[in-house]
């Protein structure tokens, strides 16, 4: 079982005791977007995702974020998760947490990964739909079908993660050790 993810509140606070501008979520987009676009993990991994040299070493949470999210990416039982606000929180808040996620994603994975990634035609179409979630808004109301609508929109978020991963970190570690 890989590591646990600190709660989105634990993020929430480092962020702020470190004078980020960046929500959590957003925060674990990005990462996980610098990861998955097969950017350097080691030392100095919130400088590089936040392009940012004059950003204070990680707080405990947010280097627990760092790891948990490696080895969440590297599990190969796919226990990867989204750094979201829980069930209990509103339908509205959840899913502006899951658009900031997927726009720090994809500033993460760009930085990574540059113009040209080496994209699987499954990892384009993936990569696609999360720059249209990236784009959207949240709206107030929502109703049971809502719900079902944004549990299924995040499972799509984490498996396609797990699709851009594979074609761009682990593809290319994986054809480096054959040559």
């Amino acid at each position: 079982m890989s590591e646990p993810l600190p709660s989105l509140a634990e993020v929430h606070g480092a962020c702020r005791a470190a004078g980020l501008g960046i929500a959590a979520s957003e925060l674990h987009g990005s990462l996980c977007g610098w990861l998955a676009g097969g950017g350097a993990d080691g030392p100095g991994w919130l400088n590089r995702v936040l392009v940012d040299d004059s950003v204070p070493e990680p707080a405990a949470a947010l280097e627990q974020l760092h790891l948990a999210s490696v080895a969440q990416l590297e599990d190969r039982s796919f226990a990867f998760e989204l750094l979201l606000p829980d069930a209990d929180a509103s339908l509205y808040d959840r899913s502006a947490a899951l658009f900031e996620w997927c726009r720090g994603f994809l500033g993460g994975f760009g930085l990574a990964a540059g113009a040209a990634p080496p994209l699987s035609d499954e990892g384009r179409e993936a990569l696609a739909d999360i720059a249209r979630l990236a784009a959207a808004s949240p709206q107030e109301g929502g109703d049971q079908e809502d719900e079902a609508a944004l549990v299924e929109i995040e499972e799509f978020v984490r498996v396609a993660v797990l699709l851009l991963h594979g074609d761009c970190a682990l593809g290319p570690r994986h054809r480096q050790r054959l040559n």
